[in-house]
């Protein structure tokens, strides 16, 4: 026979299950919006993961105490060196990103052609200045 305790137990084993899958789906959500703002600074995260470091009470942007989980990851700028990362998630609105110092990479700079003055004016028509 089925009793009160046994039906307990499943449903708080089925509780535990529900929320590790939730879990699940915001650190999917968190390596997303980690992957998209390593893209726009124009650095490289490592391994492709996010790791749940902790679980508790922080405040928000409004400074309101909320439950979040705070997620670590790695990033390189140069390709030698790891440096480490964090974002924080209010359910599955994504908190504050953290990056560690580090260097950035100069950006890229295009060639420039010096024309002198006298020497495009002397070019023939139809031909492009530089040439």
């Amino acid at each position: 026979m089925i009793d009160l305790f046994d039906v307990l137990l499943v449903m708080l084993f089925a509780c535990a299950a529900m929320w590790l899958w939730h879990g699940h789906g915001i650190r999917e959500r968190a390596l997303l919006v980690v992957k998209q703002h390593c893209a726009k600074l124009d650095v490289e995260l490592l391994d492709g993961n996010v790791a749940l470091r902790k679980i508790g009470l922080l405040a928000d942007a409004r400074g309101n105490k909320r439950l979040a989980r705070v997620y670590s990851f790695e990033f390189t700028v140069t390709g030698e060196q790891r440096h480490t990362g964090s974002i924080v998630m209010f359910g599955r609105h994504p908190g504050r990103i953290e990056l560690a110092p580090h260097p950035f990479r100069e950006p890229a700079q295009e060639s420039a052609q010096i024309i002198e003055l006298e020497r495009w004016r002397s070019r023939p028509e139809g031909q492009p200045p530089g040439d």
